[in-house]
């Protein structure tokens, strides 16, 4: 739209306390400013009072993008057209033109209304998904939020076992977060309880947690013997078995919310109709298959090329040059969790995909880093999934590697090199 199809101009500064606006109702009118209660009751009520004055017109708003929270409160108003503004273009606008540095929010409402009025080309208008992707989108990132607290707390727990009673990290593998592992602390909290155990007893409890290498029990069971406690401080044990008992209960209850995320994900998944299309992707599963369809979304157009999926998504790196020097560095204030989750399912594909093995394979040879290669791969399969997006047709492992034949690809030698199983 034009500005003159636009009854009014808005721009909305959120705070946690207060909400600062500036608007413009009519192309030839004086810039209004002020102040909101940050309450649902006053945002309602003023763009209700706005809605009013404008006749029910669209009105165009900018307003910074992540604040979801007033953001929510924005979408129940049909009539408002929403442009989100990167924080760092605001920021990086605003200092051009105040280089002290001085920041106040009304100001910076004025910066948002300028960039809406003279720079709405070059903004994005936010266009919604489908309420089932919408919904889905909250759930993978909620999953993946409650999987980090879990580390959070596992690694606070491993810590504290560290400092009164480390050999129990070593009774359990490599994952202290397991129920094998949580069991064992709640059951056994210090070595004085745990020496007191029979081996049969120990053997069973191994036996119930599905540990079926008999050579591993016993040299488990057999080393208790010999294991001496840290310290016999009962100042420092007392607190510490207390601490472990409180983050063992923690990590139950998120491992809990995680299980249910997940199930209410599988629901939501299988009933999306581009389902499929992300299900049968190399390497997706249960956990990637919801993350690609959510990265993608419903609307072909949001990303009219690949490339802009890429720099969106922070997979794509930036090239700074300047006289003879060149610098690539890593994509700054892009979408942490849509990076994360092209990343680490290249890591998947790395697996399932014969063509993606052989990248990665030449890749290190070639002395490049681990993460490095991921990102390189991650953006080489964003380039496809567009190209399968945009025609409807789903990904073909053996069409691309029949394409990559064609093109004579070095990828084809690295092929031959594999072994026959992988």
């Amino acid at each position: 739209m034009k500005t003159e199809d636009f009854a009014a101009l808005v721009a909305l500064d959120w705070g946690e306390k207060q909400h600062a606006f500036a608007r413009q109702i009519g192309p030839e009118a004086a810039i209004e400013t002020g102040q909101l209660s940050a309450s649902p009751e006053s945002l309602h009520g003023w763009l209700e009072e706005l809605g009013q004055r404008c006749g029910g017109r669209p009105v165009a708003l900018a307003i910074e993008a992540g604040r979801n929270a007033v953001l929510y409160g924005l979408l129940e108003h049909p009539w408002l057209e929403i442009y989100q503004v990167h924080p760092v273009t605001s920021a990086r606008f605003r200092r051009a033109f105040t280089p002290s540095g001085a920041k106040d929010d009304v100001p910076d409402c004025r910066v948002l209304l300028t960039l809406l009025s003279r720079h709405r080309d070059r903004l994005g208008r936010l266009v919604l998904d489908t309420a089932p992707t919408r919904e889905l989108a909250a759930l993978v990132l909620a999953r993946r939020q409650a999987v980090d607290q879990r580390k959070d707390v596992g690694n606070q727990l491993r810590s504290v076992l560290k400092s009164y009673y480390p050999q129990a990290l070593d009774l359990v593998g490599e994952d202290w977060c397991s129920p094998l592992a949580l069991d064992l602390f709640e059951r056994w909290p210090e070595l004085n309880e745990l020496k007191k155990a029979r081996l049969a007893t120990l053997r069973s409890f191994y036996a119930r947690h599905n540990v079926r290498q008999a050579a591993v029990i016993e040299a488990r069971v057999q080393g208790i013997a010999t294991d001496r406690a840290l310290t016999t401080d009962r100042a420092v044990i007392t607190p510490a078995m207390l601490r472990m008992r409180t983050l063992v209960e923690l990590i139950r209850v998120l491992q809990k919310h995680v299980l249910a995320l997940e199930a209410r994900i599988a629901a939501a998944f299988a009933a999306h109709p581009a389902a499929e299309f992300f299900r049968q992707l190399p390497g997706a599963g249960a956990v990637f298959a919801p993350r690609l369809l959510v990265a993608f979304g419903d609307d072909p157009s949001r990303y009219p090329n690949a490339a802009s999926l890429q720099k969106f998504s922070g997979v794509a790196p930036v090239r700074q040059k300047s006289g003879q020097q060149v610098w690539t560095h890593w994509r700054w204030g892009a979408p942490v969790f849509l990076r994360q989750s092209f990343i680490e399912w290249a890591g998947e594909t790395v697996v399932f995909s014969a063509w993606a093995k052989a990248f990665y394979r030449r890749q290190r040879r070639l002395g490049k880093r681990h993460h490095a290669v991921l990102r390189a791969l991650a953006f080489k399969w964003i380039r496809i999934l567009w190209r399968c997006r945009q025609t409807g047709e789903p990904y073909d492992e053996a069409r691309y590697l029949a394409a990559l034949e064609r093109r004579h690809s070095p990828l084809i030698d690295e092929l031959k090199l594999l072994p026959a199983s992988s």
